[in-house]
């Protein structure tokens, strides 16, 4: 038998049951709450991430942008974080995964109500709302929706306020009455602090306030770093050097009985700036054709087609992309378990009529309709380790 000459050769695109699941249920963001609240006796709740043991003060720390394989690549800027890395997962040393997309909006969605994102409905950074037919951000809220309509479920932090646990959020101020803290991190009380190191010795406080404590405290900047600079630049190196230090200084503080989590909502890959890695949707007529909007981000696109052209949008989409991305119809990532292990009939027409996630490092921007989130260095949203991994270190006093 001859072989084909190089030329001939068509290689298959990627299977969409190849990409590397979130674990849903048992290791991801999702799982966190509900098991750090099973832990106090809050009714409902089920110890999901059983590596965990119970305490009665628990303390979660976010730390947008801080993925696993960014932190254990820069030891020397992070010296306590890394010595917290045997610490991860109950000891364990492991990682959890954040959820599909990777993104901020999903992932915080995922903490606070313990769903994963096909029950709790934010499904990307956009997405399309089927009442409006309109693109919806997610993140900013825009254009407005009702939250609880969106977002019907209440989070964790409500349920443990209701069960008698003192709840309490210490955050930035800007955060207190935005939808996204309504429909995932609302819950206690809201504590509004500018600073990094006021955040930390506040929710020291909070924690000793309660015989039974649940405290969540977030820290941004980091994130934004590497959105605008990269992961491997000296400001993104600065920040993970201060949020090191604002670590300590909560571990240092911490009351009896507590154990202190710090997570993360995703990682972050910085993508190079040439055509072979960024490819431009709207600058490319084959990706164009039949599309009615383009949601999601870079490496986590919802693809909705002009009504009719489906089939003919997932055909084009896996033939110019599918060997650098999983590219699947609504219904394969569905049954695939992207979003989770069942998707709430609100939330299925949200999800892109095709979903594109990258595993190379390349990006599909959209240069006119996107210039701010084309233009950025660092990116995330997809299942790649660099992306899903997020560590859950310890500290117990």
């Amino acid at each position: 038998m001859s072989q084909s000459a190089p030329w001939d050769t068509h290689p298959e695109p990627l299977a969409v049951d190849s990409a590397p699941l979130p674990e849903y249920g048992s290791g991801s963001l999702a799982d966190l709450l509900p098991t750090l609240a099973a832990g106090m006796a809050v009714p409902g709740m089920a110890a999901a991430i059983t590596e965990l043991t119970p305490a009665d003060r628990n303390c979660v720390f976010l730390i947008d942008g801080l993925g696993w394989e960014q932190l254990k690549a820069h030891p020397d800027e992070a010296p306590f974080l890394t010595s917290l890395l045997g610490t991860s997962r109950g000891g364990t040393g492991r990682a959890l995964t954040a959820g599909y997309p990777a993104t901020t909006a999903t992932s915080l969605a995922s903490v606070g109500t313990g769903l994963p994102p096909g029950a709790h409905g934010l499904p990307g950074y956009t997405a399309r709302n089927p009442e409006t037919g309109e693109l919806m951000n997610q993140l900013r809220w825009r254009p407005w929706t009702s939250p609880r309509t969106w977002q019907p479920y209440p989070t964790v932090f409500q349920l443990a306020d209701r069960a008698g646990v003192h709840v309490a959020q210490v955050t930035s101020p800007t955060f207190e009455n935005t939808p996204l803290t309504q429909v995932a991190l609302s819950g206690g009380t809201f504590h509004g602090r500018l600073s990094g190191e006021d955040r930390m010795d506040l929710a020291a406080r909070q924690l000793a306030a309660g015989d039974r404590s649940l405290v969540y405290t977030y820290y941004a900047e980091l994130d934004g770093a590497g959105h605008r600079y990269g992961v491997e630049s000296d400001t993104w190196r600065g920040q993970l050097m201060h949020v090191d230090r604002l670590v300590q200084r909560l571990a240092e503080q911490l009351p009896p009985r507590t154990a202190l989590y710090v997570t993360a909502d995703h990682g972050m890959v910085d993508i190079l700036f040439d055509e072979e890695h960024r490819i431009d949707f709207d600058e490319d007529w084959e990706l164009r054709a039949g599309v009615a909007l383009l949601g999601g981000e870079g490496r986590a696109r919802h693809v909705y087609a002009v009504p009719g052209a489906e089939n003919d949008v997932l055909t084009c989409w896996r033939e110019v992309l599918g060997e650098q991305f999983w590219v699947a119809s609504r219904d394969e990532a569905i049954a695939a378990g992207w979003f989770g292990p069942h998707i709430d009939e609100r939330v299925y027409a949200r999800i892109g009529d095709v979903v594109a996630a990258a595993r190379d490092d390349v990006l599909i921007i959209a240069s006119e309709r996107e210039p701010k989130e084309s233009a950025m260095v660092g990116n995330h949203g997809s299942m790649t380790p660099a992306e899903q991994l997020v560590p859950l270190l310890e500290v117990r006093s």
